[in-house]
């Protein structure tokens, strides 16, 4: 872009959604919260994490977390998703990208969002090095109704802006 051209922002939705089962941890935006069940997945299980990737990926047209990340790939066992998005945010970097806001409605019946919100938001704002004020995370409940609302799935909806350099 040239000093004339008008600044270039792309929107980026990105969901995840994992089965609750027993001798898991919830982790959720790099923070493991106090619950019985924990997210089934071939890394850590961290829904709002994924979501997050996928947004930003799709924002600037990189991929996916399918293909970065792939499931069926060892490497990714287990993995902290925290170093997933360090280099989801390393790839938009490189590629000439910075990141605007995340904004995320996280699903579940238990536990509640409310108490640990704040320290969602500072764990993915300091692994995406963006103030905290650029980042916001909503927990909504299932009302009863399906997999979230009976409590046996975690689901989440993220959002993004980007900006080309």
């Amino acid at each position: 872009m040239s000093a004339g051209d008008a600044a270039v922002f792309r929107i980026g939705l990105g969901t995840d959604l994992h089965r609750l089962v027993e001798g898991r941890r919830l982790v959720l935006g790099g923070v493991t919260l106090p619950c019985s069940l924990g997210a089934e997945s071939h890394s850590d299980g961290d829904a709002l994490i994924h979501a997050v990737i996928d947004a930003l990926l799709g924002a600037a047209c990189l991929g996916d977390i399918g293909e970065l990340f792939p499931n069926n790939d060892f490497r990714w066992k287990d993995a902290d998703s925290r170093e997933l998005l360090r280099q989801t945010a390393a790839k938009l970097n490189s590629a000439g990208w910075d990141i605007v806001n995340i904004d995320a409605v996280v699903s579940c019946e238990e536990p509640k969002i409310l108490p640990y919100r704040d320290t969602i938001r500072a764990s993915l704002a300091g692994v995406l090095n963006l103030s905290v004020d650029h980042v916001f995370v909503k927990g909504k409940t299932g009302e009863g109704m399906g997999d979230v609302g009976e409590g046996r799935a975690v689901s989440v909806i993220a959002v993004c802006l980007i900006r080309a350099r």
